[in-house]
């Protein structure tokens, strides 16, 4: 069972994923956008196995999450999530911070897999 920090500004995905994880064995917190996710990390310690985050929210996305989370906590896992192209283009000059983009909208099977292998390969 891994430690699992869910950040999404959309209820119903952030259910979505949470749930399908949660039945995967994990334990779950949830935030609904940057800021709170990295109030969370900081409160934390960095102590999440993973953390899943969309890229584009209010206040502050998840790209500038996981530039701040990893200047705090280097070898924090992170994941992100889209539905938009330019979006996941700009994730991938975060080479080193991020571990994988998950393209949206994702099967409750598929978020189960590609958070597994992160945690697995990324162990």
């Amino acid at each position: 069972m891994a430690k699992l920090l869910i950040v999404e500004d959309d209820e119903s995905v952030r259910t979505l994923a949470a749930r399908a994880l949660e039945r995967a064995g994990h334990s779950i917190d949830i935030a609904a956008d940057g800021a709170q996710g990295l109030s969370l990390i900081r409160a934390a310690k960095g102590g999440y196995d993973l953390v899943v985050s969309d890229i584009r929210m209010p206040e502050m996305d998840g790209i500038e999450m996981a530039v701040a989370a990893a200047a705090l906590f280097p070898a924090m896992k992170i994941m992100l999530m889209t539905g938009y192209a330019d979006q996941r283009e700009r994730a991938e000059e975060l080479n080193g911070i991020i571990l994988d983009v998950v393209q949206k909208p994702f099967t409750l099977a598929e978020i189960r897999s590609r958070v597994e292998r992160a945690l697995i390969c990324f162990a």
